[in-house]
Order: C-alpha cells, then sequence, then structure tokens
C-alpha cells in the first residue's frame, strides 16, 4: 500500500506540472471537429487514438514548456513551486516519452495525420520560445491549440480540404490568444525585469485587454462560420449563445485585475466554453 501511495502522489505532480487538468480548454475541440467530420461517433478505433493522441501532444508540449522555463519559473512568485514536483531530467524522459508517444498515435490513425505530426509536434514545442523574442507569444498559443480541430478532423476524414475545420481552427486560435493575454496580464512587472517579452509587458494592461475582447469577438464570429459551415441546428447556436455570454463576463472578470479573478477568467470560464460547444455539437448531432 505504501508503495501504491507512492506512486499515485507521484502521478499527481506529474499532472500538476503539465497542469493536466487545463486539458479541458483543447481537448472539446478536437472533439467538437472529429464528431461534426464523422457525422457522429466515429469508429472507437479512431476515437481513442485520437484522445492518445491529444493527451501524448499536450504532455509533451507542457512538459517541455516547463522544461525551456525551468530557471525562469524558479524567479517568478506565480510559478517558483513548479521545478520543486519533479526532477528536471524526469520532465524531460516525459516530454520525449509523450512525444513519441504523439508520433506513433498519428501513425495509428492514417498517413496524413502522421505526415503532418513533425509540423504539430515543431510547432507545439516553437511556441514555449517566443517569448525571448516576440510580444505575440500568446498568438502562436493560439496556432498551437488550434491544431486539435484539425488534427482530429484530418484523422476522421483523411483530408483537410474542406473550409469547415479552418473555421474552428481560427476560432479557436482567437480564443486562446484572446485568454492567453488575460493571463500574460499578471506577470508584467515580472516579464518587464526579466527582459521577457509578451504583449501585456510592452504595450500595457489596457491595451492588452483591449486587444483580447476584439479576439474574443472574433473567436464569437469564427464559431458561428463553423456552424454555418457545419450546418449544425439549434441546439448547437443555443450553446453558442452562452459561449457568447460567457466570454463577455471573462472580460468583466478580467477588468477587476487581481490574481484569484485571472484565474478565475482563465480555467472556470474557457472550462465553459469548451465544453458548452462540445454539449451543443453533441446534442445536435445525437438529434439527427
Amino acid at each position: 500500500m505504501h508503495i501504491l501511495k507512492r506512486i499515485a502522489a507521484y502521478i499527481s505532480k506529474l499532472a500538476e506540472f503539465i497542469k493536466f487538468s487545463h486539458t479541458v480548454f483543447a481537448l472539446p475541440f478536437a472533439l467538437v471537429s472529429m464528431a461534426v467530420a464523422a457525422g457522429g461517433m466515429p469508429q472507437l478505433r479512431v476515437f481513442g487514438w485520437i484522445l492518445f493522441c491529444m493527451v501524448a501532444a499536450r504532455t509533451a508540449a507542457m512538459s517541455f514548456n516547463r522544461l525551456v522555463d525551468w530557471e525562469i519559473d524558479k524567479e517568478n512568485p506565480r510559478t517558483f513551486q513548479r521545478h520543486t514536483l519533479i526532477q528536471k531530467s524526469h520532465g524531460w524522459i516525459l516530454c520525449l516519452f509523450a512525444a513519441g508517444g504523439a508520433l506513433f498515435g498519428t501513425w495509428m490513425l492514417n498517413g496524413l495525420c502522421f505526415a503532418l505530426s513533425p509540423a504539430m509536434l515543431a510547432l507545439i514545442f516553437f511556441y514555449s520560445l517566443t517569448k525571448r523574442f516576440t510580444a505575440f507569444p500568446h498568438f502562436f498559443l493560439g496556432l498551437a491549440l488550434s491544431v486539435a480541430p484539425m488534427g482530429a478532423w484530418a484523422a476522421v476524414t483523411g483530408t483537410l480540404l474542406t473550409p469547415t475545420p479552418y473555421f474552428l481552427a481560427a476560432a479557436v486560435l482567437c480564443w486562446s490568444f484572446g485568454f492567453d493575454l488575460i493571463y500574460a496580464t499578471m506577470d508584467v512587472e515580472f516579464d518587464r525585469k526579466k527582459g521577457l517579452f509578451s504583449f501585456p509587458a510592452r504595450y500595457g494592461v489596457p491595451a492588452a485587454l483591449r486587444l483580447a475582447r476584439g479576439l474574443h469577438a472574433g473567436a464569437a464570429v469564427g464559431f458561428a462560420l463553423f456552424g454555418w459551415s457545419a450546418h449544425l441546428g439549434a441546439l448547437y447556436w443555443i450553446a453558442l449563445a452562452v459561449v457568447v455570454v460567457v466570454l463577455f463576463l471573462e472580460q468583466k472578470i478580467a477588468q477587476r485585475a487581481d490574481m484569484a479573478s485571472v484565474n478565475q477568467a482563465f480555467f472556470n470560464a474557457n472550462a465553459v466554453v469548451s465544453g458548452a460547444l462540445l454539449l451543443g455539437v453533441c446534442l445536435d448531432l445525437w438529434l439527427r
């Protein structure tokens, strides 16, 4: 029993190290794309490998992010505990194992997914380096997260020659670009002190929040175009209305400018956004 408790405690630390709970942000959009592409539930084999690839790719990306920011995070009051969770060497093993798993998973899906997998890994790793040379690392985070619906569509159909997944990917990009701008407002002073680039650190918090509002408006348009292109019904549009309200409330929360409120906006509100759209799509397809 003692060994089992130690194993469970270590797994818990690994999950915290990569913020496994934040998988709820990107995974629902992959499932939305998968369900629409399949017109419902795809083959169980495809569904399983999509889940596997999503978890593996995100684990690789987040562990790489923690590793390349290891020394930076030590000095940030918000993140200084991250390096105490696991040994750095264990982080590299986790990263490499997860990246290999993602490649294997795409190979098990189809040729297109496997052919695109190196570019996918390069993109999700590249995001972690961008804060060192551009004020728009938030854009690259959005670009990395937009891979999820594109990959799921390719996994089901074996092609990306239709506009529907691109509308969803563009919406996810705008949505995550916007919420990361809000999240980055917590680190403005630290980023300036360390010479790191971020939009809030370079242009100020008010400008970042204005841009976030515009991006979330763009995300709403992108989700609407996706629903139109996919010929989704009333339940999807009801879900989208909920999403618009939540995005508006997220912006109101961000105006409070305190860390607890920003964390609330980052996690709770964004989990509702992705979850509501997934529920709307599933109910719409099920009723058909």
